[in-house]
């Protein structure tokens, strides 16, 4: 299993609203290297949801329901679509400041490329991240 941060406006599609859904369709990256990851994501991965804009900050935490599958309305064939479901809000919000402000994330892909919507986390950078949610 692995992990991941997805990141969304949360006045487009904000975690509560996936919460009151139950369910959706993580489609629309457009950014090739998201799509990568985006394709990579598998049926069980565990997702941090990461409110952009004002917020910048790790929320929640969502599940995989589906593995990557062709993303049915992308006419070119190459986007990618996963389906999600909620899992749980975190104790607290982590912002993007604090995570920065840590030594243990000087090679995380949410500081060294924060504009990416899909990435991977490690296994200590999640363990850290679910740390300071309850600090």
């Amino acid at each position: 299993m692995a992990q991941w941060l997805v990141k969304e406006e949360p006045e487009h599609y904000s975690y509560d609203e996936l919460q009151r859904d139950r369910r959706t369709v993580w489609a629309g990256v457009k950014n090739p290297l998201a799509q990568k990851h985006l394709r990579s994501i598998r049926k069980g991965d565990r997702l941090f949801y990461y409110h952009t804009g004002k917020q910048k900050a790790v929320v929640a935490i969502a599940r995989a329901a589906s593995d990557a599958y062709p993303d049915p309305s992308d006419r070119s064939g190459k986007a990618f679509a996963v389906d999600v479901v909620p899992e749980k809000t975190l104790r607290r919000p982590v912002t993007l400041a604090e995570i920065k402000a840590d030594r243990a994330f000087a090679a995380c892909p949410l500081v060294r490329m924060s504009r990416l919507s899909v990435m991977p986390v490690s296994d200590a950078e999640w363990a850290r991240i679910e740390t300071m949610s309850r600090e």
